[in-house]
């Protein structure tokens, strides 16, 4: 890449701002909203929708919260116009919803639009001209003052056509790749046009400050949005729109820095979809503010169904880690994130409690995402935490932590070589093959027990091991003490009994039982887990998998 010298800045630094925007340190309160998914978006697409998922996609927007929607330019097809005309008579908006339509400033095109939102109770009709140094001398080849009469014209003919209208109309103007224009003739376009429309409190004025494409840093579009913000003439009276494109990856800065700066409305798309590198992604932006404790006013507790509605209408894809909506975004594969996460979500004392769960900007589950299917996720970077978690919150198998260690790793070896993610499912499974009530090459047949004259207990055990059944009495401490002993003369095997713990698999009385057992033998440790109805048999099959453990560790490291 040895040409960056045939670049240079196209952005224009205002004077006179005061950067008083950067004092503050978050958005306190959400902006209007206005989807232009069905404009900006639809436009972008290989194959645009048709219709019927025109009408689809509007229902999920009305659904999701939006009250001003961009439903596209009618006067550029025959599709755009039947789209409009549909929403209007098959009554299908909301009488809380502005539909939103977008005109070139040329008569012919004014006037085919008004035809298009004839019968819809509120529309907001936006109107843009382009007004870039580079329009201006490569495109358009006007001067100034002709871009200027453009724009006058467009206002006063949409003016015009008001005036017939039957339902209540709003103006909105768009100085078009504003990024690109001087400040002073930004303003200069702008308050033409306001002094056409000439707004007043009940009935305001838009102006939107597009970021066609996107060519400074966002606290430069900021600046620009603050000089705006501070010299359009009736400005009680305007909302002042912000609408990024996200060529440089900023969209969602230059929106955040932009309503600091004095910026009251947001034009952007689910999932950041249009031209090129897309627009502001309004889940992004609405999530952000809601990780703060403000309430976006957009409903996206069900962002997975919103997801799979997007992808069927537009056939696009959302990307994996896209913020919030990626299918891994919450994911945990790292061990220690793992824990981190386990241990977070098991310190909240409340449902009520301030979210403060490391790694996990949000609590998944306000969005529709499950914890076990989509933030714990067991492959060979996982760590005895999460693997742990899977079984404790999914098949309320709460092991010891050294047994969460040692089955920790014996996953992560299993999913290392066979190269893939494993499932919650396939957890449990390794657990109950390798690890639970394993009857091989010992078991324990039947037991027996009775007490001796000092106070002890005896018993009678059947072992089976190597191809013979033998029946054991012995006494001990307790019944699991006479069956370590039995084992131990059926198997000419010594080891140490270290850790026995149980515990019910759930709260009803007829609930069945998990034991783990741990034996030590030459400074190593074997688990074993045994799950029965009766407690007692359940700490059996736990001591004989940890023997059945050992004895197939030993075996396979003689062969």
């Amino acid at each position: 890449m040895q040409n960056s010298n045939k670049y240079e800045k196209q952005y224009f630094t205002p004077n006179g701002v005061t950067m008083d925007w950067m004092n503050k340190d978050a958005v306190d309160s959400p902006p209007i909203w206005c989807s232009v998914d069905l404009r900006d978006g639809n436009q972008a697409l290989i194959v645009p929708m048709s219709l019927e998922e025109k009408l689809e996609f509007f229902t999920l927007l009305c659904k999701v919260g939006f009250k001003e929607i961009e439903i596209g330019f009618p006067a550029a097809s025959e599709t755009e116009y039947e789209f409009c005309r549909a929403l209007i008579e098959r009554n299908l908006i909301p009488d809380d919803v502005k539909i939103q339509v977008l005109t070139q400033a040329r008569e012919h095109i004014i006037q085919k639009t008004f035809e298009a939102i004839d019968g819809a109770k509120h529309t907001i009709v936006h109107l843009y001209n382009s007004t870039s140094v580079a329009q201006r001398e490569q495109v358009f080849k006007k001067s100034k003052a002709e871009i200027v009469e453009i724009a006058k014209k467009g206002a006063e003919l949409c003016l015009e056509y008001k005036k017939k209208a039957k339902g209540k109309i709003t103006f909105e103007y768009s100085p078009e790749s504003f990024t690109g224009t001087e400040p002073e003739f930004a303003v200069e376009i702008c308050n033409e046009v306001l002094n056409v429309w000439r707004p007043t409190a009940d009935d305001k004025a838009i102006i939107n400050l597009p970021v066609t494409v996107s060519l400074s840093m966002p606290h430069v579009y900021a600046n620009q949005v603050e000089y705006m913000s501070k010299n359009l003439l009736f400005r009680e009276n305007v909302i002042l729109s912000l609408h990024p494109h996200n060529d440089r990856g900023c969209a969602v800065a230059d929106s955040e820095m932009g309503l600091l700066a004095g910026g009251e409305r947001i034009e952007g798309t689910l999932f950041g979809n249009g031209e090129r590198t897309g627009n502001v992604d309004v889940i992004t932006l609405a999530l952000n503010m809601y990780s703060h404790g403000i309430d976006p006013k957009l409903d996206f507790s069900n962002l997975p169904e919103i997801t799979e509605t997007y992808e069927k209408v537009t056939r696009m894809r959302v990307y994996e880690r896209q913020p919030y909506s990626g299918r891994l975004v919450f994911a945990a594969f790292s061990g220690s994130h793992q824990d981190a996460i386990a241990k977070g979500i098991k310190f909240r004392t409340s449902d009520t409690a301030r979210w403060t769960v490391p790694y996990l900007p949000i609590d998944p589950a306000d969005i529709g995402r499950e914890y076990e299917a989509d933030v714990i996720r067991i492959n060979s970077q996982s760590g005895k935490g999460g693997i742990g978690y899977i079984l404790e919150t999914q098949f309320k198998l709460n092991l010891p932590a050294k047994m969460r260690e040692t089955f920790g790793y014996h996953v992560k070896s299993i999913s290392d070589r066979e190269h893939r993610e494993l499932s919650p499912d396939d957890v449990h499974n390794i657990f109950l093959r390798d690890f639970t009530n394993l009857d091989t090459p010992l078991d324990v047949i039947q037991t027996s027990f009775g007490s001796t004259d000092d106070g002890q207990v005896e018993g009678n055990v059947e072992v089976s091991y190597g191809g013979k059944t033998e029946v054991y009495t012995v006494d001990g401490i307790g019944g699991l003490n006479c069956v370590s002993k039995a084992i131990k003369l059926a198997s000419s095997t010594d080891f140490a009994l270290e850790t026995y713990v149980e515990h019910a698999l759930d709260e009803r009385s007829t609930s069945k039982a998990a034991s783990y057992v741990s034996i030590s033998r030459n400074g190593k440790t074997y688990w074993g887990a045994g799950i029965d109805s009766d407690i007692f048999l359940s700490s059996v099959k736990a001591l004989v998998s940890a023997v059945n453990v050992f004895l197939k560790t030993e075996k396979k490291s003689n062969e």
